[in-house]
């Protein structure tokens, strides 16, 4: 299973701030995480499922490349890490 971690900003909807689900695509665990917590899924995607531009997904270190379909692939062991940027002056 892969384990999703959420920034502090995004763990109000999440019990354990980690989340462990299965799915061989981003869009199928993040899919499976919503499932468990459906108010994430506004703060993460936007209308029409895409990533939100403050938001940012990695998986094992490396930035998703499909922020509209959200294809890429992750191993059963992937860890996904979903950061909220944060910005102000």
């Amino acid at each position: 299973m892969a384990v999703v971690h959420f920034t502090q900003n995004l763990r109000r909807h999440v019990a354990s701030g980690s989340v462990r689900v299965d799915g061989a695509t981003v869009k199928a665990v993040l899919d499976a995480v919503f499932e468990q917590n459906p108010a994430l899924r506004g703060y993460v995607l936007d209308d029409q499922g895409a990533v939100r531009h403050h938001v940012n997904v990695f998986v094992d270190g490396e930035m998703i490349e499909d922020r509209r379909e959200l294809g890429d692939p992750v191993r059963p062991e992937a860890e996904i890490h979903v950061m909220q940027a944060l910005s102000g002056g």
